[in-house]
């Protein structure tokens, strides 16, 4: 079975907690074996009708065994249960260490149809489970198996015919578990999968709150969210209700065990073939013997719901990312002088028509080449593969010569830096944040960074300065904020490939030239790939690359594509036609 396989491959490393579990949970089974047999040694001398000072001492030695057999068992207890989480928690661990690293490894195109609240349930909830197989049902089941085998010796060697009788009802209760196990475990991986649909559904949600606000949403989602706790609650119920048919079941099965005894037992005591201590031991292991068929039936849930658990975190782990380094990779060549060649490059995306087609480009070392045209066009995915976010379809890139293709990620990726437009900052401090970009960083080198970047000055006016904590996303700075703390990132990070994608849009004028000049000091003697809706930006550009459709339409400098009269020329003076409005033009005075 695949899911049990990966759960087992992870309890590898642990091995000997869990031997140390093993040896513990047969030394409980063996002193837990000994109490009945010490109560049928007492019940032996009572009946034997004989009372003096030997039976006194027995009666003694008997209570002294009982409390070393009690005292025993709450130690090995004790063992058998935290060797046991040991392994289990240590399992989880790795798991969730493997689902991270993996999810890190997977290109932008895996992320494309994921929800992060899904990815994020079968990182934390899934695996979870893994914990419940290791440190409950596994040891639990290898108890019941020894007790069964143990209290199965002892009868035998009292009455093995009684025995035969009393394990009658035990095929109903295997039979039992076969069948529930077709129903039980499918309920339970439809719990996992509307859990994560769940989880999703309220990540989103609280991502975007403002939004919800923004558009008075909220009874519109808090319905939305509210169907989906329901249909969580719903397929819990489902499972739990084949659950609650077969523990009664179990129960009823192994209750038959003690009519048989009660009936057939008692016939023997009265007819006398069997001994009054050995029918009161009987009944006492009896209980010994139907307890480990009980906790099978309960463990079998927590069984299918591990495995329900497992496949989830299985199909995860076995999605392959289709940008990853191939055998052979090897560094870049350094310094990079930062020379990027296109060479005949198409591109699409996993389900699709081309995006671009035939592309032919150079950048030459450091150089400003901007790429601008209308939305849509494929100027950020263009520049997505040179750090190759995603690998080309057709034709090469290359940097300084070398195929980056054949180049590892973490070596390619080393020498870009970028700054986005929609900036994501994390939960954290100011000077977190600017440690993103390397670090390993001085605290006299955040802070020129801050300078290059133009955000010392108002970092110094925050409540804390660099200490400041900005909440999720940067939700306590305003967009101009952070987009110069993304560019001390970038400047921090001192690489000499820098792609800067409308970096300077959806910002006010003021705003704009204190980043302007931050990217002015950032570019130079770098690389600079450039993705512009305002043509005004990048007049001063080495190169303007104009995509129109799929390809290229036209590229030179300002004044040349200004003098060819083309589509660069039409957006540029579109542009400067769009002039803002003084207020009272707006009817506002």
């Amino acid at each position: 079975m695949k899911s049990l396989k990966l759960v087992v491959s992870y309890a590898r490393p642990f091995i000997w907690p869990l031997v140390a579990t093993v040896v513990a949970m047969l030394g409980l089974v063996g002193v837990q074996l000994l109490a009945p047999w010490t109560v049928r040694t007492l019940v032996a001398s009572v009946t034997g009708g004989q009372w003096g000072p030997e039976t006194n001492a027995l009666v003694t030695r008997l209570a002294l065994t009982l409390l070393a057999i009690y005292a025993a068992r709450a130690v090995l207890s004790f063992l058998r249960s935290y060797l046991a989480h040991i392994a289990g928690w240590g399992v989880v661990a790795d798991a969730r260490r493997d689902i991270y690293r993996h999810l890190q490894r997977m290109s932008s195109r895996f992320y494309e149809d994921k929800q992060t609240g899904e990815l994020m349930s079968r990182m934390v909830n899934d695996s979870d489970k893994f914990e419940t197989l290791i440190s409950h049902a596994i040891p639990d089941t290898l108890t019941s198996v020894f007790m069964l085998a143990g209290v199965i010796a002892v009868l035998v060697s009292m009455n093995w015919r009684l025995m035969l009788l009393t394990i009658i009802p035990v095929p109903l209760v295997l039979f039992a578990m076969q069948g529930f196990s077709r129903f039980v475990r499918p309920a339970f991986r439809t719990r996992q999968v509307e859990l994560a649909e769940l989880n999703a559904s309220i990540n989103d949600n609280l991502s975007g709150i403002r939004e919800i606000k923004a558009f008075v949403r909220e009874t519109i989602e808090e319905s939305r969210i509210s169907r989906r706790i329901d249909n969580y609650r719903d397929s819990l119920l489902r499972a739990l209700k084949l659950m609650a048919v077969f523990g009664p079941f179990v129960e009823f099965a192994s209750s038959l065990g003690t009519v048989v005894v009660i009936y057939f037992g008692g016939r023997l005591a009265f007819n006398q073939q069997l001994a009054i201590e050995d029918l009161v031991a009987y009944f006492l292991y009896l209980e010994l013997f139907y307890q480990p068929v009980r906790v099978l039936g309960s463990v079998w849930e927590n069984i299918q719901e591990a495995l329900s658990g497992a496949e989830r975190v299985g199909e995860l782990l076995d999605e392959s990312p289709d940008v990853a380094d191939h055998e052979g990779a090897v560094d870049l060549r350094l310094p990079v002088q930062g020379d990027i060649s296109f060479r005949d490059v198409t591109f699409r995306y996993s389900r699709g028509d081309d995006v671009l087609q035939h592309i032919d480009l150079e950048v030459p070392a450091h150089t400003m080449v901007a790429l601008v045209g209308p939305t849509g066009v494929g100027k950020s995915t263009l520049a997505g593969l040179i750090p190759r976010f995603y690998d080309v379809c057709e034709g090469a890139i290359t940097l300084d010569g070398q195929d980056v293709a054949d180049v590892r990620l973490e070596s390619l990726r080393g020498q870009v830096a970028m700054v986005l437009q929609d900036v994501f900052l994390f939960h954290g401090s100011v000077r977190d944040n600017i440690l993103f970009g390397r670090a390993d960083a001085t605290e006299s080198e955040v802070v020129e960074a801050a300078k290059v970047a133009n955000a010392h000055d108002f970092i110094c006016e925050l409540p804390d300065g660099y200490d400041t904590m900005i909440g999720e996303r940067g939700v306590k700075l305003s967009g101009g904020q952070k987009q110069r703390l993304s560019i001390a990132r970038a400047v921090l990070k001192d690489a000499p490939i820098l792609i800067l994608d409308e970096a300077t849009s959806s910002v006010d004028t003021e705003t704009e030239w204190l980043i302007q000049q931050a990217l002015e000091r950032l570019m130079a003697g770098r690389t600079t790939l450039v993705i512009a809706h305002r043509l005004s930006t990048v007049r001063n550009a080495d190169k303007i690359v104009v995509l129109k459709g799929k390809g290229i339409l036209e590229q030179g400098t300002h004044s040349d594509l200004m003098a060819q009269g083309g589509l660069y020329r039409q957006l540029y003076e579109a542009q400067s036609r769009l002039v803002a409005p003084k207020p009272d033009e707006m009817g506002l005075f």
